[in-house]
């Protein structure tokens, strides 16, 4: 069991309250789990789990098993305490049919069975039933086995004594609702993300994750004894650390709020930190954010001050220079936590701030003391990256004055659209200037404008923010999209709603794919994360017969579709292989890839932020061996590669 042991508490029927019933569930499932797409089928699972969490908040819990099951079935099993099986005072019938049939039915509504629990939206078991086409449940309290089974979220049996067991726990086992959801199709990554999440965050405990549809299954056991300092460490996995050492540290505030921090600073240009309140991830940050990023920036100035590293004459470190090349995870647990938003994702409690700032002052300050050459290391790495604001800054006024003199000479070569400033205004970033005279003759010139790119750009994995300023192929992205970048980056000031990227569909194509990709990721995230990234889709083939009047063309994306129109056209029918988007006359690229009634575009998302920084950071950073062992590992996936 977990050391933090909790002191014991009573934890049976009288602590689960009663608020009200389950009856728009079915109705309305949006409004409790967010949607019925993917993200609400994997939602179930988190309710699930985050309830065998909060047990082992609560010090009763310390392994969870995970299984999807062949037929998309759901078991997931934990060894807390197990539901009370007690009548309820309220309802006169078992507490497990309470729990499991109506809604904000448990022990976290003043009950006292948690001080601390997680939970989306804290709707947890009763919702899940509600959604699924049919749900079991085991609960063992340490002398017997209690049984119940349910039809989308009606009881077809009552509670009954199954078997004996010395040990205790809830297993649940849940077939998601067909006619509820749109896709009854895990998505096994995203889990395993979810998943690795809550081991990270919650140390000593034992998930174990097996997905049974595949042939040969095979059980992922995710458990961290290091806890978040093994979550930073798995961050920085393919990035160069500045000190061997994570940062960690905790303090309490009573009973009511605790935080841990852990921390390390790499060689890299840019920040990753992730704040979480009582395992939910605040992707808005919050107070507790807030009082770290404050916190962070005077203590370095402070040592930096003390041991004179920043001269009398020196300006203050600026946040973003604190925090370039930092990775840092903020977990903290608060009894009564206050979210903003329905989706919980900024934490709003003011004592969050004071508590983490106040760590900050302490420990890290403590910790820089200590440690005087980590503490070197890092004042100089800020100190450079404060050095590079500065040169960015001139090099930011020195493009504004040039673009107001001149409407800048870098933008020649962008053919505006009469209706830029629209929403549905598109921007398309096309490699090379012959494909870009044929995108500007076969565009809608109201609302397509063309940007053609010429040469490879600037790796900005491997530079800082003031090289992108003055680099003569990014500059003119910049300045057409009207948002600028990093921390004066405004989405509300973007001309285009759709961002297209147009390359060739060979290694030169997807290089440069990837160097604007990487580009958007650290200079302009909001616009992969509200959605106005696209990659067009050019043909590779044209697939003709006959001649003049009697000309048939038609387009395919890949070879199935090649073959197929080649069948269909029957004998005489010919192939021409698209090399690059230059050899497509305007007609043509405006037809395939162009025109939204007959084009095909992919819209670049981005589920998970963590995994995205890596893959990056692969791709593009220094280190050669995880570069070269991600192309092996994935070599066997590719397909169309021209080279």
């Amino acid at each position: 069991m977990n050391e933090n042991k909790a002191v014991e508490t009573t934890y049976d029927e009288s602590q689960i309250q009663v608020l009200e019933g389950l009856e728009a569930v079915r109705k309305r499932p949006g409004m409790y789990i967010g949607s019925v797409s993917l993200s609400g089928l994997h939602h179930l699972i988190y309710e699930i789990v985050d309830n065998s969490i909060d047990e082992a908040l609560a010090g009763y819990c310390d392994r969870i098993t995970v299984d999807i099951n062949a037929d998309n079935s759901v078991t997931i099993e934990d060894n807390g305490r197990g539901i009370p099986v007690g009548i309820h005072p309220q309802r006169g019938i078992s507490t497990i049919e309470v729990v499991l049939t109506i809604l904000h039915a448990g022990g976290k509504f003043g009950g006292g069975g948690y001080k601390v629990s997680g939970g989306l939206h804290g709707v947890g078991s009763s919702v899940v039933n509600a959604l699924s086409e049919r749900l079991e449940v085991e609960v063992s309290n340490g002398e017997h086995v209690y049984y119940q089974s349910y039809e989308r979220g009606k009881p077809t049996c009552q509670v009954k004594i199954i078997g004996d067991t010395d040990k205790t726990g809830t297993k649940t086992t849940f077939l998601p609702d067909a006619e509820i959801f749109e896709t009854l199709d895990y998505d096994y990554d995203i889990l395993l993300k979810r998943l690795r999440e809550q081991a990270f965050l919650n140390k000593g405990v034992r998930i174990i994750f097996t997905d049974r549809r595949v042939a040969e299954p095979k059980p992922v056991e995710l458990y961290a004894e290091g806890g978040i300092k093994e979550f930073v460490k798995y961050i920085n996995k393919n990035k160069d650390a500045i000190h061997d050492d994570i940062v960690y540290f905790e303090a309490k505030r009573g009973d009511s709020m605790e935080v841990e921090v852990a921390m390390q600073y790499t060689t890299a240009y840019s920040e990753t930190i992730l704040s979480f309140a009582n395992n939910i991830h605040t992707v808005d940050g919050g107070m507790h954010e807030t009082g770290f990023k404050a916190g962070l920036t005077r203590v370095l100035n402070d040592y930096a001050r003390k041991y004179k590293l920043l001269k009398e004459k020196d300006a203050n470190l600026m946040g973003e220079d604190t925090r370039e090349g930092l990775t840092a995870v903020i977990s903290v647990k608060v009894a009564e936590a206050q979210f903003e938003g329905q989706t919980k994702t900024k934490l709003g409690n003011s004592e969050a701030r004071t508590l983490v700032e106040g760590a900050l002052s302490d420990k890290l300050a403590a910790f820089l003391e200590e440690n005087p050459r980590i503490a070197r290391a890092i004042i100089e790495k800020t100190i450079n990256a404060s050095r590079a604001r500065e040169a960015a800054r001139k090099a930011r006024e020195a493009t504004r004055k040039s673009s107001a003199a001149n409407n800048s000479s870098l933008l020649g070569k962008l053919a505006r659209c009469t209706d830029e400033g629209a929403d549905y205004a598109e921007l398309f970033i096309v490699e090379g200037d012959s494909a870009g005279g044929s995108a500007k003759q076969g565009r809608n010139r109201r609302y397509q404008a063309v940007l053609p790119l010429w040469g490879k750009m600037l790796n900005v994995e491997k530079s800082r923010i003031d090289k992108v300023y003055s680099n003569e192929k990014l500059l003119p992205i910049i300045q057409a999209l009207g948002a600028g970048i990093g921390e004066d980056f405004d989405i509300n000031n973007l001309k285009y709603g759709k961002i297209i990227i147009m390359a060739d569909a060979d290694v030169d194509g997807s290089h440069i794919r990837t160097l604007l990709l990487t580009f958007f990721f650290r200079y302009m995230r909001p616009l992969i994360e509200e959605g106005h990234i696209y990659i067009a889709q050019p043909p590779l083939f044209k697939v003709f017969k006959g001649k003049n009047k009697d000309l048939v063309e038609k387009f395919a994306f890949d070879e199935y579709e090649r073959d197929r129109l080649i069948e269909e056209l029957g004998k005489g029918a010919k192939v021409q292989r698209y090399k690059g988007l230059g050899e497509m006359d305007p007609p043509e690229l405006k037809e395939t890839t162009m025109d939204p009634e007959k084009r095909t575009i992919l819209r670049v998302d981005m589920e998970d932020a963590i995994a995205a920084d890596q893959i990056f950071t692969i791709l593009m950073g220094e280190k050669v061996e995880p570069r070269r062992d991600f192309i092996e590992a994935n070599a066997k996936y590719v397909s169309n590669l021209d080279i």
